[in-house]
């Protein structure tokens, strides 16, 4: 059984900025993929950035790219995504999850990703 807490998030106006943090039991980083997911009120839950913990490669949606950085730190079992440049579109619900295993051709496919954390909500305004 893998556990996800998150932590981080808060209110901050647009252009600022937040980091995010998933700290996993320690099954969690021995997995292949942890990514962030967010969803808003009345909105399907959309990826949107992921990272490949044995090579570090990382994945992000078109919605956060050059924005939003995922990154991780084995030593403190915990993955972070540092979002900047925020948007009141980015205003969410953020939730840490772990996969067994994503393809690189769907590297955000909920379906991969079997252990979720509780969320952290992020506001901009």
């Amino acid at each position: 059984h893998v556990q996800l807490v998150e932590s981080g998030g808060g209110s901050v106006q647009p252009g600022g900025s937040l980091k995010l943090s998933c700290v996993a039991s320690e099954r969690g980083l021995n997995r292949n993929c942890m990514g962030w997911f967010r969803q808003a009120p009345g909105q399907e839950r959309e990826g949107v950035a992921t990272i490949y913990l044995g090579g570090g490669n990382t994945y992000y949606a078109d919605s956060t790219m050059g924005r939003f950085t995922i990154s991780q730190d084995n030593a403190k079992n915990t993955v972070y995504l540092q979002m900047s440049s925020l948007k009141p579109e980015d205003t969410a619900m953020y939730t840490c999850a772990s996969a067994n295993w994503c393809l690189h051709s769907r590297p955000l496919w909920e379906a991969d990703y079997d252990y979720w954390g509780q969320g952290t909500q992020v506001t901009v305004s």
